[in-house]
């Protein structure tokens, strides 16, 4: 090995590495859309920032603190920029959980102890769902699709609500399974079309 391959790469390189990584995110597609005609479908990063929200509000909600559900929810699907987003039928044939841990678990490795510490930690506890927090933030990415699957309804994706059949019985919390009920009924552009109305 040469000396050259020996030199680490100082920690800011590391953790920048890091973020410009995660940027890549905003450039993979959900691809389970894509099985239902949708083109130029949301991103992973659409998906996680809304399921940060997401987690935010549901934390409040259930009157739990909210940091570790956020964390979660902003960081379940970071090893996707090296993975990408594997739809149902490809998790057929592709054991997804293991492909996730070690891309995660290299993604993580380089960056600063109380960094990688402190995610790896966050991981492995939404993976048990034992707690509040993970169960929120497993509801807020659940939730999220929803919601989605519901925009694109509304947009004249009809196949989206085989989706909208199955998955609210996934959600656990209280506060998720009210949301969703009202989004359900509710269209979902009516708050943005009153703020358009002109007032004469």
């Amino acid at each position: 090995m040469s000396k050259k391959s020996k030199i680490k790469s100082p920690p800011a390189k590391n953790v920048l590495n890091f973020i410009s990584e995660a940027g890549l995110l905003k450039r993979v597609r959900r691809s389970g859309w894509s099985v239902l005609g949708i083109k130029d479908a949301e991103s992973v990063a659409d998906h996680s920032f809304r399921c940060a929200v997401i987690s935010y509000v549901l934390a409040r909600m259930e009157k739990v603190p909210p940091y570790k559900a956020l964390l979660m929810a902003l960081f379940n699907d970071v090893q996707e920029a090296r993975i990408t987003d594997l739809h149902k039928m490809a998790q057929r044939y592709i054991n997804a959980k293991i492909a996730e841990d070690n891309a995660f678990s290299e993604q993580i490795s380089p960056l600063p102890r109380n960094i990688k510490s402190e995610l790896l930690a966050i991981l492995r506890e939404y993976k048990d769902q034992n707690t509040n927090e993970s169960i929120i933030a497993r509801d807020a990415d659940i939730l999220e699709c929803l919601i989605q699957a519901k925009e694109y309804y509304e947009h004249g994706y009809s196949q989206t609500v085989k989706f909208m059949r199955k998955a609210p019985g996934f959600l656990k919390t209280k506060s998720a399974r009210k949301l969703w009920q009202l989004a359900k009924k509710t269209d979902l552009n009516e708050w943005w079309f009153k703020l358009s109305e002109f007032k004469r």
